[in-house]
C-alpha cells in the first residue's frame, strides 16, 4: 500500500516533459520579446533610423533638383508638350477610339486563326503565316 501512494502522488515522467517543454517555449517567448524591445530601443537602431532618414531626404532633394533642372531643357519642355498633347488627345477620347480599333483588330486576327484552327481539327502543328515570320 506504501507504494502505491507513493505511485499516485509522483508526477508520470511524460507529464514533466509536457510541462518542462511548455515552459521552455513560454522562456523562449519571453526571451525574443526582450531582445526585440532592446534591440528596437538601443541607440544604435535609433542612429541607424535617423541616417536612413537623413539619406533618405538628400536623395529626395536631389531627384527634386535633377527634375526641375530637367524642366528646363530643351527635352524637358518637349516632354512637357508632349504630356499635355496626349492628355487632350485622352480627354477627347481620340486615344480610347484608337485603342479600341488596334483592339478589335487584334481580337479579330486572333479569333480568324483559332477558327482556321478549329476547322481543320486542331491537327496542324503550326498555324497559317508562322514560315513566313521565322524567315
Amino acid at each position: 500500500m506504501a507504494e502505491e501512494s507513493q505511485t499516485k502522488s509522483a508526477p508520470l515522467p511524460d507529464e514533466n516533459s509536457a510541462e518542462d517543454v511548455s515552459a521552455e517555449w513560454q522562456n523562449l517567448g519571453q526571451n525574443l520579446k526582450n531582445v526585440f524591445q532592446n534591440t528596437w530601443e538601443s541607440e544604435e537602431r535609433r542612429k541607424l533610423q535617423e541616417d536612413i532618414e537623413a539619406g533618405l531626404a538628400d536623395f529626395a532633394s536631389s531627384i527634386n533638383k535633377a527634375v526641375e533642372d530637367f524642366k528646363e531643357t530643351p527635352t524637358g519642355h518637349r516632354l512637357k508638350t508632349d504630356v499635355e498633347d496626349f492628355h487632350e488627345r485622352v480627354k477627347s477620347g481620340e486615344v480610347e477610339g484608337k485603342a479600341r480599333e488596334e483592339l478589335a483588330a487584334v481580337l479579330q486576327h486572333i479569333n480568324s486563326e483559332l477558327e482556321k484552327l478549329s476547322k481543320s481539327g486542331g491537327t496542324n502543328s503550326k498555324v497559317e503565316g508562322e514560315d513566313s515570320e521565322e524567315n
